[in-house]
């Protein structure tokens, strides 16, 4: 298969196999690990195409620039990189919204408004796995479904399978990079022996593990300061697009942010900009 010169960064399950795919743990054999901290593993100018969906909010606000220096590093000059973030502008105009609609007992509006506030700040507070937004997901009580399916499209439709316990095991990692039974067991009795030793600041290391592994979001970006972070790493020209838009060539082929006409993150703000 002939590899097309775009990258996708941070892809996820969510990949094209003609892209050069890289993210920090494989979910295929056409994914290359590769810790994206560290900076990107690819000669100046190798790309004409840059991309990465959700993976800018996860480092924090201080290392985005040079995880975007090296988005423009790689790429060819006039090449494009798209992003997708989650929308801090759309979380607040949703929350503000629900938040009136509460005050007013609008039937509904009170779930409706713990979820926007869950993810106004659940995914930067948490400090265990699914945080508070797992539980809301796991109670069915809410009756929100069709409100948190808006908000985060097919996404929350797998979370619903997986957290209430009605579909298939999670697969994100590929059955490469599952570790052995030896390995898992070994490393639950290395658990206990540190967890005995550390007695109550066990605790501790557990969060400082969690809040590092990547899973929360260090910050958070609307359209303006996305632009404005864009334009001081040296790009061109940014501008908001849709799933469905984009000045990459045959962009809807690659069923990167729609399928089918259907968004697969709704919460995103789509930019692209010029190197």
């Amino acid at each position: 298969m002939t590899k097309l010169p775009y990258l996708n960064l941070g892809c996820g399950d969510t990949y094209d196999q003609r892209w050069t795919n890289i993210d920090f743990v494989s979910a295929g054999p056409s994914v290359r690990v590769v810790n994206l901290r560290e900076g990107i593993p690819y000669p100046d100018k190798s790309f004409t195409v840059v991309y990465h969906s959700h993976v800018l909010e996860h480092f924090p606000k201080e290392q985005a620039p040079r995880f975007l220096e090296e988005c423009f590093r790689v790429l060819v000059p006039e090449g494009v990189i798209r992003i997708a973030i989650p929308d801090l502008e759309q979380i607040v105009i949703n929350y503000k919204k629900c938040l009136d609609d509460a005050l007013s007992r609008i039937p509904g509006a009170k779930e409706k408004y713990e979820w926007m506030l869950l993810e106004l700040m659940d995914q930067m507070v948490r400090t265990e796995k699914g945080g508070d937004m797992k539980k809301y997901i796991a109670d069915t009580s809410k009756n929100n479904d069709k409100f948190l399916v808006d908000r985060w499209g097919s996404e929350v439709t797998r979370l619903f399978k997986k957290v209430r316990g009605t579909g298939e095991e999670d697969r994100t990692l590929h059955s490469s990079q599952r570790r052995p039974l030896y390995r898992r067991a070994a490393n639950r009795l290395k658990q206990r022996v540190i967890q005995m030793a550390l007695g109550d600041e066990y605790r501790l290391l557990e969060v400082s593990r969690f809040r590092n592994n990547g899973e929360v979001h260090q910050w958070m970006y609307d359209r303006f300061s996305l632009c404005e972070v864009l334009k001081g790493c040296g790009f061109k020209n940014p501008v908001v697009r849709t799933a469905f838009e984009s000045a990459i060539p045959d962009w809807s082929e690659f069923k990167l942010d729609e399928e089918n006409g259907i968004v697969r993150k709704p919460d995103s703000l789509f930019m692209e900009a010029v190197r």
